[in-house]
């Protein structure tokens, strides 16, 4: 049998279209996961094997769709169903505490839109897909003290107040009890707010919006697709239905921004924390910035 890092090594040869970076980013995604579950050597073999194949059969797919198909093959051979599921409580928790303590000064700020704003961007650094740990108040205190690297916050404040229905597109655990922060601040009668349809990566689903009552300030639906993103061509008609519907759409992190960056939509306003080298080209800002972005 091959060495487990002999066929790292050849997971990493595979010569596609996709960014070296990011398949050294999903390798080390799942090098955590072999960690903590203590995945004996087969099992480690067996995946990176599927690892590979994956890459391979899909030279032409997105990250999010590869993100997805991976999750799909350790789930498997893990026998897992959710392997992220202790760190999505744990970012909920922690989420709900920063709540209590950020909601009265959101409410007495000069600015109210603009702190529940930024507050909403910075809890997008709670992503165990990317990082094992990370720092939400050291994260809360850069964002309030600094620009943003793009910066149409004016402009998506005005489309808000336009809007008759606004179409939001979670991202991660925890980061979703900010964004409930930010839409109870908004007061929009009609926000959809959308979770992925099974657990991938720390991706909320529809569990962990109902444990931080999101469902108390929007109407939240699930956009028919396991990815750690929304990719329309696989999303149910449900969904679909809304989203070309929607007035304006809100579109929180990376994934989401990978998703839907080339549908060159003036409705669509990406807000994230920038948290690799490849977005960052992509949008030639700072890694670590932080971004309020309309392709106009």
């Amino acid at each position: 049998m091959q060495t487990t890092a002999t066929t790292t090594q050849k997971a990493m040869d595979i010569i596609t279209i996709i960014d070296y970076r990011c398949v050294s980013c999903f390798l080390k995604t799942y090098r955590r996961l072999f960690e903590k579950f203590n995945v004996s050597r087969d099992d480690q073999e067996l995946f990176l094997v599927a690892f590979r194949k994956i890459l391979e059969g899909k030279p032409n797919d997105s990250h999010p769709i590869i993100q997805a198909e991976l999750n799909r093959a350790f789930c498997q051979i893990l026998k897992a169903d959710d392997p992220f599921a202790c760190e999505k409580q744990h970012s909920n928790r922690m989420a709900l505490t920063l709540y209590e303590q950020w909601k009265p000064k959101v409410l007495a700020s000069d600015n109210p839109f603009d702190l529940a704003l930024r507050l909403s961007i910075a809890g997008n650094i709670m992503d165990y897909g990317a990082n094992n740990h990370f720092d939400v108040h050291d994260t809360i205190d850069k964002v309030l003290n600094t620009s943003f690297a793009i910066d149409h916050s004016e402009l998506l404040k005005y489309k808000i107040e336009k809007a008759k229905r606004i179409l939001f597109l979670g991202d991660n655990a925890g980061e979703i009890v900010f964004d409930k922060l930010f839409i109870e601040t908004i007061k929009h009668s009609e926000v959809y707010y959308a979770v992925k349809s099974a657990p991938v990566l720390n991706d909320a689903t529809m569990a962990d919006a109902k444990e931080v009552g999101l469902d108390s300030v929007a109407k939240v639906i699930s956009n028919g697709y396991d990815a750690p993103s929304t990719i329309l061509s696989k999303c149910n008609n449900d969904f679909l239905e809304l989203y070309h519907a929607a007035d304006l759409i809100i579109s929180k992190g990376q994934g989401n921004f990978e998703g839907l960056v080339n549908e060159k939509d003036s409705r669509i306003f990406f807000l994230l924390m920038v948290k690799c080298d490849v977005i960052a080209e992509l949008l030639n800002v700072e890694k670590g910035g932080f971004v309020v972005y309309n392709n106009k």
